[in-house]
């Protein structure tokens, strides 16, 4: 059974990158959204096992949605990974702070993103 991996984010070229190196892998199932409100609605019905959630998109941002995700009980256990332009030391604290399982700059390579999912997933 494949597992579920939602790409999160404002841009369309990262959620397709995201689609197309996830839905590549035949362990994985990838899912995407454009937004926050997007993002939670699907978390409560299709409940994947893991979000791959960028943090700086208009409206609610990552971290809100990261929040709101850990707050509920039926989507807390939900593994989150923050996707960030922003290297610097705060912003992956507040991540983490927000409830993020681990991080990621970008830009990154695909393959970045497929290796991530495996091991957090443990495929």
């Amino acid at each position: 059974m494949s597992k579920k991996v939602l790409v999160v984010d404002d841009e369309a070229r990262i959620r397709e990158l995201g689609e197309v190196a996830l839905g590549r892998h035949p362990a994985l199932e990838a899912i995407v959204a454009a937004d926050g409100p997007s993002a939670i609605e699907i978390c409560r019905s299709v409940h994947p096992d893991l979000v791959f959630l960028d943090i700086m998109m208009p409206g609610m941002d990552g971290y809100e949605v990261c929040r709101a995700l850990k707050a509920d009980p039926a989507t807390a256990s939900i593994k989150i990974v923050v996707l960030t332009a922003f290297a610097q030391q705060a912003t992956m604290q507040q991540a983490l702070a927000a409830g993020a399982d681990d991080y990621m700059t970008k830009p990154f390579r695909p393959a970045q993103l497929v290796e991530k999912a495996l091991a957090l997933l443990g495929v």
